[in-house]
């Protein structure tokens, strides 16, 4: 059924904007006044949609709450299309309603929920459809979209522990350097000229503040510049695969960082890995899935490797140990569920392991961070303030005499 944008008018003459589905647009136009609603223009919107999930993707909140919304509409044993349609009525936001109406409108066509997610690829990843597809052939759709809405919502936990973990400390340090070029841009310069006309002899604090507050007068708009593009010029090398890639290798070698690294992908790896071997869905094919939900193509490239080595015949945890990238505790886990058969919920245990210390460390590091920081701001401004102070000190002791 095709979907329509529509821009109406209501009694009051207020003007409203949304989306609906009818047979044709002439159907469409006797809703909207059977509504009470005066149509003023009508816009097909099924290519548009299509093309919008090219461009963008609901955000993974919306995309947890719908997917728990769905589940016990589905578990209530409502047909899904009857679901989505509930669904998309009580959606708030356009873009969610209209890519809804556009998977209901597939369903009513013939087309299962795990063929019509593909039409919106930005949203419904890979891992997402593999799952559904699993639990429509399994007769379990209700507990995979459980287990979907778990997953997301956990997801959006990690991205906000580290998106907190990466943002609060750029921004300390770029308040902080703020205040400072602005001391030595605007307020150092104004002291110096007093100093000079006092014909005085500087401390050598303060003729270095001076030399440094004259420098960045001089140089600053040219390294500002330099800045600006050596961050443009890095993020285009850095869309580069081989370069990204260095990159990425390099990050691992950092003593803290790459240890966080490993401990986010191998949490994002052995939870998605569980999720799916739950689903029923084969190792090997787990393993495919489970690569593109790492940020780290190094440690891609390793599940690339584990699932080359599991194709010949290789167990996991040999796999994983031939790799080299794999933390003991996780390889010595894996290893006893896989000798005990019970290596999805050893994967499960795993991934909360990690998740764990991965947390832990955050919170560590932010709580070290924040009283290395004032410390380390206190005494430059306190370099600045003696600076500054010693000649008038100076001058003060010279004119009581």
């Amino acid at each position: 059924m095709p979907t329509y944008r529509y821009l109406a008018l209501t009694p009051e003459g207020a003007r409203r904007r949304d989306v609906l589905q009818a047979d044709s647009e002439r159907q469409a136009r006797q809703l909207l006044r059977d509504q009470g609603l005066f149509p003023r223009q009508l816009i097909p919107v099924r290519d548009k949609t299509k093309s919008a999930s090219r461009r963008g993707r609901v955000d993974n909140e919306t995309l947890a709450l719908l997917t728990r919304q769905l589940a016990t509409l589905v578990d209530a044993g409502i047909p899904i299309g009857d679901a989505l349609d509930a669904l998309s009525r009580q959606a708030q936001k356009e873009r969610p309603r209209a890519m809804l109406l556009d998977i209901v409108a597939r369903i009513r066509e013939g087309y299962s929920l795990a063929d019509s997610l593909g039409t919106h690829p930005a949203t419904f990843d890979t891992l997402y459809r593999s799952l559904v597809a699993a639990g429509e052939r399994a007769g379990r759709l209700a507990q995979v979209l459980e287990r979907l809405a778990d997953h997301l919502e956990r997801v959006q936990q990690q991205r906000q522990k580290a998106r907190t973990a990466l943002v609060y400390p750029l921004v300390l340090v770029a308040v902080s350097i703020a205040v400072v070029v602005g001391l030595m841009t605007y307020v150092v310069p104004r002291l110096a000229e007093q100093f000079e006309r006092s014909d005085m002899a500087l401390p050598w604090l303060t003729r270095a503040l001076i030399a440094v507050s004259e420098f960045l007068q001089l140089a600053g708009p040219g390294l500002l510049v330099a800045g600006v593009l050596g961050a443009l010029i890095t993020q285009r090398l850095l869309r580069r695969r081989a370069v990204r890639h260095r990159w990425h290798a390099w990050l691992l070698r950092l003593p803290r960082l790459g240890e966080l690294i490993v401990l986010l992908d191998t949490a994002r790896l052995t939870r998605t890995l569980a999720i799916l071997a739950r689903s029923g869905i084969p190792l090997l094919d787990a393993l495919k899935v489970s690569r593109d939900t790492l940020g780290n193509l190094v440690m891609r490239n390793a599940v690339d490797i584990l699932a080359e080595r599991i194709a010949t015949g290789v167990s996991l945890n040999r796999a994983m140990i031939e790799t080299g990238h794999f933390p003991p505790t996780m390889l010595h886990m894996i290893a006893s569920g896989e000798s005990s058969g019970t290596l999805d919920r050893m994967l499960e245990r795993v991934a909360d392991t990690q998740e764990t210390s991965f947390n832990r460390r955050i919170d560590m590091a932010l709580a070290l961070f924040e009283p290395v920081m004032i410390l380390t701001m206190g005494g430059v401004v306190l370099t600045i303030v003696l600076a500054i102070l010693l000649p008038i000190m100076r001058l003060n002791g010279a004119m009581q005499y």
